[in-house]
């Protein structure tokens, strides 16, 4: 698995809130909902992405916007135009001044706004958990990020209004799609992902890591494999990737980690042996230094 591959690797919606918003300028919403990542589709009309902190970013009809949460932001016709209504976490809606706007701006299935028609048109799609989204692709993405008109666009516009049976899984899929679709769109303009995996010496040390994280890498074992010195896998790899082999491995295997422990029933012995720790106690340790918390713990929230 290549390190592209490996990053996208991770988005698995889980009972998503997607809806389709419709509007009439001036339109503003604050999204105050603490979700992780939030993918939003321009139907028709141009608007703008206003994060608490940085600048406004534009995108216009056909564009995906990808928004790193959980901090809030505000979606709207123009960055100057004051918030008509709020998203909160459950997917609850309401006014600034703290009235309930769900059923009063109900439009049928999936279907949210002041009129049923207008002249603005957005689909978002919001990821709930944080384990839905790899920890790595969140810290790899900027807090807005605009791609232009995917391909699966005109799919989730006709799936978006459907009220089937099975329809939450089939719009969980085409979100997860789209998502990666759009980031890969995204990640390719970024050279320092394509220098890295290109990179003859560089490029094999991350899949060798990729393909076998449960193995007892040191940084000479690696650079054997891959034909080069010690210490011009270390400079290339630390250069490239923005950190050493090993702790770049350490890394990987925790996010991997993180995955399976939420898998039900599976032991931490078992987790530890699958990404390269001779113990239970030796991964805990690894774990709970990294990320603050036991695995146990982790499980449990």
């Amino acid at each position: 698995m290549d390190e592209l591959a490996a990053l996208l690797d991770g988005p698995r919606a889980r009972g998503a809130f997607v809806v389709r918003s419709v509007f009439d300028p001036p339109w503003s919403v604050r999204v105050a909902e603490e979700a992780p990542l939030s993918v939003l589709v321009a139907v028709r009309g141009d608007g703008w992405v206003v994060p608490d902190a940085g600048a406004p970013v534009a995108f216009r009809a056909g564009d995906v916007v990808v928004v790193r949460g959980p901090e809030p932001y505000t979606v709207a016709d123009d960055p100057a135009t004051e918030p008509r209504a709020v998203i909160h976490p459950g997917a609850r809606t309401t006014t600034p001044g703290g009235d309930e706007l769900c059923e009063a701006w109900d439009r049928g299935v999936r279907t949210w706004g002041e009129k049923p028609d207008g002249a603005a048109v957005l689909i978002s799609g919001t990821y709930r958990f944080d384990g839905e989204v790899g920890g790595r692709l969140l810290a790899a993405l900027p807090r807005v990020a605009v791609v232009p008109g995917q391909a699966l666009v005109p799919v989730l516009v006709e799936e978006v209004g459907r009220d089937l049976p099975g329809q939450q899984a089939v719009l969980d899929r085409l979100l997860d799609l789209l998502l990666i679709s759009a980031l890969r769109a995204r990640l390719a303009e970024e050279t320092s992902w394509y220098r890295a995996h290109l990179d003859p010496e560089v490029g094999r040390a991350l899949r060798l890591l990729h393909a076998a994280p449960e193995r007892s890498w040191t940084v000479a074992s690696l650079a054997g494999a891959v034909g080069v010195s010690r210490a011009a896998l270390a400079r290339r790899f630390t250069e490239l990737v923005g950190e050493p082999p090993m702790a770049y491995l350490t890394s990987w295997r925790l996010t991997l980690a993180a995955d399976l422990l939420r898998e039900p029933g599976t032991t931490l012995e078992a987790v530890a042996r699958r990404v390269g720790y001779g113990t239970a106690f030796a991964f805990s340790s690894a774990f709970k230094r990294v990320r603050g918390v036991s695995p146990s713990e982790f499980r449990r929230r």
